[in-house]
């Protein structure tokens, strides 16, 4: 039975595993042989894993695959996708393959820009604050001049500050707006270094300020923290061709490019699709997320606040016949880095990135567009014409057959007698059990 434990982080990674194994699992001896099966052979490799996070006592491996063949501004790529879920992949693949043929995607970047916030409590006269800041603002941008120099010297730094009121909603709530360029690092711990002095400055000015009383004087900071909703840190990707050339699938072409577009519009306008629908792109974004060392819980949550932008939650893709063109895009916020973090230190993240020809932060933000584009693309591709489950439970198929126990040679059997059969859990039973009693 699990029971407390003082100084867990104190003690050495065999007495953690010791510990797990002997108060948290029914079988002690298996537990440690598991998590030792999956360290790296290689003790600097090893060390490097257990010093990325705290009270590390293995290693939790995922897939690390290769989508290939995306044409991207004319730009072959092949994109690493680390990713635990069947059918994901060779999607992203087919969906690369069949643009490929058609001229390929199209990517743009409409804005880099972060943003961070200073949240504080006032109480006292709104236009003697929003005078004291002003009057202010030179000295808060002079305060982070250390903090901001390498960035200022490389073409980023601080764009912007603003006081916003947000009285209305929380007695006396105010906030530090600020936005930032960080080029090719994501720049959390930049633009939060940057928060905690302009809240510190801002406090220490607020009490020498003449015309503020006592009470204004004690400006109460709460937080400064920067934000992972980045609605102008914005990439485009799209693909288009004449409706004539999507006559790839068991439907002809002018009825499939219709009910796509119909069912992107289904999306739009209902959340319980829409949440599904979108859950695909992520799919595909956050493999290379992933797969590129970036964060991709930061990503996801301001990716679904983007989707909310409106008032209710919607699609990130957009779809469109105009003229006899049949026009595929999404426009969706990534912050993402390229230099800091994992970047240089994670092998599979440092290969992954020279995979993609050692790509600005701008240009990773294409290819993830992309990616979760491409995703989209054949699952609505899959739903309109067969269904999703033909292509997925084939994909499925082989962890199947592992869960059953099946042989290689049990394996090879089964994959040839569902490349035409109906691949479902009763099918796949019901097949094993007939080659094993043979």
């Amino acid at each position: 039975m699990n029971t407390p434990v003082e100084g867990f982080s104190k003690l050495t990674k065999t007495q953690k595993i010791d510990w797990i194994a002997s108060n948290c699992t029914k079988d002690p001896k298996a537990t440690k042989e598991l998590l030792e099966q999956y360290w790296s052979t290689d003790p600097e490799v090893q060390k490097l894993h257990d010093e990325f996070i705290e009270n590390t006592v293995s290693n939790y491996y995922l897939p690390f695959a290769i989508a290939p063949n995306f044409k991207i501004n004319d730009e072959l790529f092949a994109i690493p996708m680390a990713i635990e879920e069947s059918s994901v992949v060779a999607a992203a693949s087919k969906a690369a393959k069949f643009w490929l043929e058609r001229g390929g995607f199209k990517a743009e970047i409409i804005g880099t820009e972060k943003v961070g916030q200073v949240h504080f409590v006032f109480k006292g006269d709104k236009k003697k604050l929003s005078d004291f800041f002003v009057s202010t603002k030179k000295e808060l941008i002079k305060s982070v001049g250390t903090i901001t120099q390498s960035m200022e010297e490389r073409g980023g730094g601080i764009n912007a500050i603003e006081l916003r009121d947000l009285s209305d909603k929380i007695e006396g709530y105010y906030q530090l707006h600020c936005t930032f360029e960080t080029l090719d690092a994501m720049g959390a711990n930049f633009i939060n270094s940057c928060l905690e002095q302009f809240a510190k400055t801002f406090k220490e000015l607020a009490l020498t300020h003449d015309t503020f009383t006592e009470e204004e004087k004690n400006i109460e900071i709460v937080m400064s923290i920067l934000s992972n909703y980045v609605p102008n840190c914005l990439v485009k990707a799209e693909v288009s061709c004449p409706i004539s050339e999507l006559g790839d699938t068991d439907m002809p072409a002018t009825e499939f490019a219709e009910k796509f577009v119909q069912a992107v519009n289904i999306a739009k306008v209902e959340p319980f699709r829409a949440v599904t629908h979108n859950k695909g792109i992520m799919n595909g974004i956050d493999a290379v997320v992933l797969a590129t060392g970036n964060d991709f819980r930061a990503v996801e949550a301001g990716v679904h606040a983007y989707a909310a932008k409106d008032g209710q939650y919607s699609s990130l893709t957009h779809a469109k016949i105009e003229n006899g063109t049949f026009r595929f895009w999404i426009e969706i916020p990534l912050a993402l880095g390229t230099v800091g973090g994992l970047t240089t230190l994670h092998p599979l993240v440092k290969l992954a990135l020279e995979i993609l020809q050692n790509p600005s932060a701008k240009h990773l933000m294409q290819i993830i567009a992309v990616a979760g584009l491409a995703q989209n693309f054949a699952a609505v591709r899959s739903l309109v014409t067969t269904g999703i489950q033909k292509g997925h439970m084939k994909m499925h198929l082989l962890n199947m057959l592992n869960q059953l126990g099946a042989t290689d040679s049990e394996k090879e059997q089964l994959v040839t007698y569902f490349k035409d059969q109906t691949v479902t859990n009763a099918s796949v039973k019901e097949a094993f059990e007939r080659i094993k009693s043979n």
